[in-house]
């Protein structure tokens, strides 16, 4: 895996302290149809909630557990992934660990996992946790993750 220098951008978005993402929210972050979340959460995968427009939504904890199982599924061995490295990812962040001057942010962008190392300090200042929608930006060797909007 090649490793990539990474930079934090912070764009405006939603409120961090208590994500909520409507059904169709979560599956374009997933890759997935309108469809297939729906389905999903009558199967009894994740636990319906209410965003504060009254849609039936999944909160972002709960989005981030979907991401990581999905991830772990097997990419489709019929067809090649059409990934440029200089696109950029919407995602959620699945994972965050920190120590006293570096933080590692992981996030799921539909079938692919992107893993960062910014500094603990940018993590703090743009609230990045479990659940929080960011954009990883790709070019070359250089990873720049910002919060989405």
């Amino acid at each position: 895996m090649p490793k990539f220098n990474c930079k934090i951008i912070r764009i405006r978005g939603y409120n961090h302290a208590m994500a909520t993402y409507k059904l169709s929210e979560a599956a374009e972050l997933l890759g997935i149809s309108d469809d297939t979340i729906r389905r999903w959460a009558d199967q009894g995968r994740f636990t319906t909630c209410h965003t504060t427009q009254g849609t039936a939504g999944i909160s972002g904890e709960q989005l981030a557990k979907l991401a990581l199982e999905a991830a772990a599924l097997p990419p489709d061995a019929d067809r090649p992934r059409e990934a440029s490295l200089r696109n950029h990812l919407r995602g959620i962040i699945t994972g965050v660990t920190k120590d006293t001057v570096m933080a590692q942010i992981e996030m799921c962008c539909g079938p692919y996992r992107i893993v960062s190392l910014i500094s603990r300090e940018a993590a703090d200042d743009l609230g990045l946790q479990v659940g929080v929608v960011a954009v990883a930006h790709i070019k070359s060797t250089n990873v720049s993750i910002g919060l989405s909007s």
